[in-house]
């Protein structure tokens, strides 16, 4: 009996703290630190529900690979601010690539235009195929990535297993990549319009040692065909082909997007 209650207690006590935790994420992705532009896309992104899919909790460990202008780590930084860490990893300042150096001072100028907000924000270095000093090994409890991979697949197969690889030495035995990605219906051929396959996605995270701990369909959008001139950014927020079928493209929005929660076996 005496055990029985105890089990009781405790798993009382682990759903509380499961809400507390929710309720500060909620409060974080309600903060006047965001930006109005960022909040604006929260219907279309639904930071709430992927995170949480994913398992978040403020005590974390969380690496961010390539946090470009910050939208994520608006959420992140204060949410993990005070009990956990948050590593922004991303290009170089001192990258051989313009365009990365680019991407690395604006991401600092994001850091710090804030200091109440992000002055814990560690950074580290993620410029695949060149560079990988994300963290160290078995040191992470959660790496997250939002619509990335389609980047990496210029490189070829090999690369983008690499990144996967790097990913799963860095994380703890358990520990949680979370993924978000442009989903290319599996009818379709992969070309460079910014949409992958879910299944290729899948075969690479399992080529380099994870487990598929679930799916999520929390940011599908069935009215994406995957299939416009200039690809994948046709579609808001870019509106790469300016005003020509705007009001198409806004008609169905944001991308069709693949949710995806692997583990570390």
């Amino acid at each position: 009996m005496k055990k029985m209650i105890l089990a009781a207690l405790l798993a009382a006590s682990a759903a509380a703290g499961t809400a507390h935790a929710d309720d500060a994420l909620k409060a974080t992705i309600a903060g006047k630190h965001r930006s109005s532009a960022n909040v604006a896309r929260d219907p279309a992104r639904h930071p709430y529900e992927t995170l949480t899919f994913f398992g978040i909790r403020p005590d974390m460990t969380v690496v961010e690979l390539s946090p470009g202008g910050g939208w994520y780590t608006e959420i992140l930084a204060p949410y993990l601010r005070d009990k956990g860490k948050l590593i922004g990893a991303g290009e170089a300042p001192d990258s051989p690539n313009a365009g990365a150096r680019r991407y690395a001072e604006n991401f600092g100028k994001k850091l710090a235009s804030d200091a109440a907000v992000f002055d814990k924000v560690q950074r580290s270095v993620f410029e695949p195929p060149r560079a990988y000093a994300i963290a160290a090994p078995n040191s992470v409890d959660m790496v997250l990535t939002f619509r990335n991979l389609h980047n990496w697949t210029s490189a070829g197969d090999d690369k983008v297993k690499e990144v996967f690889v790097k990913v799963h030495e860095v994380l703890k035995p358990g520990g949680v990549f979370g993924f978000v990605d442009h989903r290319l219906p599996e009818s379709r051929k992969m070309s460079n319009n910014g949409y992958v396959h879910e299944s290729y996605v899948i075969r690479m995270a399992e080529s380099a040692g994870f487990k598929l701990a679930g799916k999520s369909e929390v940011n599908a959008n069935p009215k994406d065909t995957a299939d416009y001139d200039k690809g994948v950014w046709a579609l808001p927020p870019t509106y790469a082909n300016k005003d020509v079928d705007r009001a198409k493209y806004a008609a169905i929005g944001e991308s069709d997007r693949m949710t995806l929660k692997f583990v570390k076996k």
